[in-house]
């Protein structure tokens, strides 16, 4: 058995991509097979975290552009968050994989609430942790979330799930010719203002040294490519790879 690069990661998957090509709520068939691809690389001994987004049911900055307030509009973000958190307890736990849901929201009847400590012991029991309800705080994206969450519980690197092979210079689906980076530097992304992740998100993981890989999702078996350290998507940080 090929042994995985990483021992803890942390993968970020935005809330779109549970919708599927529906582009909207949940597909039962997306979920499942993230699902069985987290229990792939489970399988392999990897400590598993997730941070999942919320856009598949509602997008903060959405609603605060139509004149919503942005604080409330966020926290309504957050609970889309522990709608999609919960999903794929349900789809992990389904396929046997032991599952924890953490919410940085306090709300017992569904959810432990985040607590670091916990969530490394989860972990280290073999637990898959998912945290939902991003930071808890309004005007942070689950990007920080994720950062945040990967500095917390010390994991190795970040793999962030997109709709896309990597990142490219411009839109790929409205341009052709878009150019596909296979390794980038923080600074280059946030000089370059390439729209991988939010600024507070790319300075968190360039301050606390932690690699990002960002890669296709819809292509299945990417996940496990990333772990076992195949050349897939584009390296965001690769200096800190082997740091």
């Amino acid at each position: 058995m090929t042994k995985p690069k990483f021992r803890r990661i942390v993968l970020k998957l935005s809330g779109e991509a549970l919708a599927g090509e529906k582009g909207y709520g949940i597909d039962p068939t997306v979920v499942d097979s993230i699902a069985r691809q987290v229990k792939d690389i489970h399988e392999l001994g990897v400590q598993v975290a997730i941070v999942v987004g919320g856009g598949n049911i509602w997008r903060g900055v959405a609603g605060s552009n139509k004149g919503m307030d942005r604080a409330t509009a966020d926290y309504m973000g957050m609970l889309a968050t522990v709608i999609n958190a919960l999903a794929l307890q349900d789809a992990l736990e389904k396929h046997g994989v032991d599952t924890r849901v953490q919410t940085a929201i306090e709300m017992r009847e569904v959810a432990e609430p985040y607590i670091r400590r916990r969530a490394i012991r989860h972990l280290e029991k073999g637990r898959v942790v998912i945290f939902g309800a991003g930071t808890g705080n309004p005007y942070f994206s689950t990007d920080t979330t994720a950062a945040l969450r990967a500095a917390e519980i010390e994991a190795e690197v970040i793999l962030m799930a997109k709709q896309v092979e990597g990142v490219y210079d411009s839109d790929p689906r409205t341009n052709p010719d878009a150019r596909l980076f296979r390794e980038l530097s923080y600074i280059d992304v946030l000089n370059m203002g390439l729209g991988v992740m939010d600024s507070t998100a790319a300075s968190l993981c360039m301050d606390n040294r932690i690699p990002l890989i960002v890669f296709n999702l819809k292509q299945e078996g990417n996940i496990k490519k990333a772990i076992l350290g195949e050349s897939i998507g584009t390296i965001i940080g690769g200096e800190f790879l082997n740091a």
